[in-house]
């Protein structure tokens, strides 16, 4: 079995060929000032510049430093993913690469996990080092996501994290999930998450990797992760819903034009216009359609749901009396 470490630091790279041996040399300064026994992932998302080079000769001179290297740029999620499979320390935490998060804030966001009993800290970088074009679209994505998700803390983004191994080991990120760990975690029953004010070091080498696209993809993903989150156990809950509401609504327009239709032709014997030269009966039929499609759809995700089920695929807290 591998060694226990107490803190594990998980850090994704994409072309930071220029700033990892500083930051892995900082990190190592601050792990044996405090003592700890860590270890360090970098996992090399497919870069192009000769970090892969670097991040070999790092592990040669510090048996803490380990790399992974993927084969082709798959995105910030699956290095995070990776990296989480693979830590041993009780305590993971991710930071970027990029010189931008401090290594100072490690030995406190261990306490925050260990000693404070939280299952995830995020950083919060209250005084940010970037241009008001980063700073509107970020400040309004959080808000956003704050709202959907109802988790109270201001930067979702933030690289630098601290996690309780459990809750790692316990997740899939993937896609562009890594901004909405906190709310995966919340929805797979992990409700201790607080922030942590945070240093925001300005870029030192290179250029940001991320565009304005990140917002764009990252609402579509926030959306994505709410409803599988909320209906993957119960597709019909909602399909279902929609489907007997769109339903009903399309029954009960052409109800009402038949129902006119006779009321007039015999109670008050009056011609009327017919009922299919009517707007409103072409829509009830749509909306009759769309209400029974809904509804099989809920169906076959119901029965793909059941089919796919692992039985005891729960999170388990604690057991006693048990081996």
């Amino acid at each position: 079995m591998p060694e226990t470490k107490d803190i594990s630091v998980v850090i994704p790279l994409y072309n930071e060929e220029e700033s990892i041996r500083e930051l892995c040399e900082w990190i190592g300064r601050v792990m044996q000032m405090y003592g700890f026994n860590y270890e360090v992932i970098i996992v090399d998302d497919g870069s192009t510049d000769s970090s892969w080079q670097k991040i070999q000769a790092l592990t040669k001179e510090n048996p803490c430093i380990k790399g992974i290297k993927f084969k082709r740029n798959y995105g910030k999620s699956a290095a995070l993913d990776t990296g989480f499979r693979e830590s041993q320390g009780e305590v993971v935490i991710t930071m970027d690469a990029d010189l931008q998060d401090s290594p100072d804030e490690i030995p406190e966001l261990y306490q925050m996990i260990k000693e404070n009993g939280f299952d995830l800290v995020s950083g919060w970088k209250k005084k940010r080092f970037d241009p008001l074009s980063k700073k509107l679209p970020s400040k309004f994505f959080n808000y956003v996501t704050r709202k959907i998700s109802g988790i109270k803390i201001h930067d979702f983004n933030c690289g630098l994290k601290a996690y309780k191994s459990y809750l790692v080991k316990s997740i899939d990120v993937y896609g562009e999930m890594h901004r909405y760990i906190p709310a995966i975690a919340k929805w797979n029953g992990f409700t201790k998450i607080t922030e942590k004010e945070v240093q925001h070091q300005p870029r030192k080498y290179g250029v940001t990797k991320f565009g304005i696209e990140r917002y764009i993809f990252g609402f579509l993903d926030l959306l994505s992760i709410t409803f599988v989150s909320k209906f993957k156990k119960k597709p019909m809950h909602f399909f279902g819903t929609m489907g007997t509401f769109s339903f009903l609504l399309g029954l009960v327009i052409t109800g009402w034009l038949i129902g006119e239709k006779v009321y007039y032709n015999w109670y008050l014997h009056q011609s009327a216009r017919g009922v299919t030269e009517q707007p409103l009966f072409f829509l009830a039929i749509v909306a009759l359609i769309v209400g029974v499609q809904l509804f099989l759809a809920g169906f076959l995700a119901e029965m793909i749901s059941i089919s796919s089920y692992k039985k005891g695929g729960y999170l388990i807290e604690d057991k006693i009396g048990l081996d």
